[in-house]
């Protein structure tokens, strides 16, 4: 009978206290968009308004603000689902990485948001974190040159494809800036994140 090394429970251990980190991260914040949803039900909308309102100074609090917001319970649903399963894929890499996913998502994503959105509108819901989820995970696999990542975009294309382009479609009352600069910030994040652009240790 073989036993694991002491070695090999450490890193089994840290291996599990990552992911767990990842995931726990990951409920906390789909948590938030629920708890703010409920009070701005409570409220009657009041917090919708600071959402990302497009190029008016006062509206740049929205990046950081408008993905926890969403227009009712519908809207809420239609989005947690794909974040939370795209969500855990990112999430299983660490709290770190799900964290610089979303904040390089919502940061860039959110300032396009903002600048190009037609005038006196105000653009709320985490779409943007889910599009830029679905690029970030079909790109990192390109940068990394991994074939399981590859693999895992792949699917994410099969599965999300059709609805991630019909997303980029101008719509009444669906932000297409919102999911396009989205997108462009999960594509920007693979590439700043990506293994190959790590430090190497060198020896001396």
């Amino acid at each position: 009978m073989s036993y694991p090394t002491p070695a090999r429970r450490t890193s089994d251990a840290v291996e599990a206290a990552r992911i767990s980190g990842g995931i726990k991260l990951l409920i906390a914040m789909v948590g938030l968009m629920w708890v703010s949803e409920v009070v701005d039900t409570l409220l009657h909308g009041e917090l919708d308004r600071y959402g990302i309102v497009a190029r008016e100074p006062d509206g740049l609090i929205g990046i950081v603000t408008s993905p926890f917001l969403h227009l009712g319970f519908g809207h809420l649903l239609s989005n947690t689902l794909p974040l939370v399963t795209l969500g855990a894929l990112i999430a299983i890499g660490g709290a770190a990485r799900l964290l610089a996913v979303t904040a390089l998502v919502a940061v860039l994503g959110g300032f396009g948001t903002w600048l190009i959105s037609p005038p006196n509108t105000v653009t709320i819901g985490a779409s943007g974190l889910v599009f830029g989820y679905a690029a970030y995970l079909i790109a990192r696999g390109i940068f990394n040159r991994r074939i399981g990542q590859v693999l895992i975009g792949l699917v994410v294309v099969l599965v999300w494809g059709s609805a991630l382009l019909g997303g980029l479609l101008p719509q009444d009352g669906i932000s297409w800036q919102g999911h396009l600069f989205g997108a462009v910030g999960g594509v920007i994040a693979a590439w700043i994140l990506a293994e190959h652009r790590r430090p190497r240790p060198s020896v001396g």
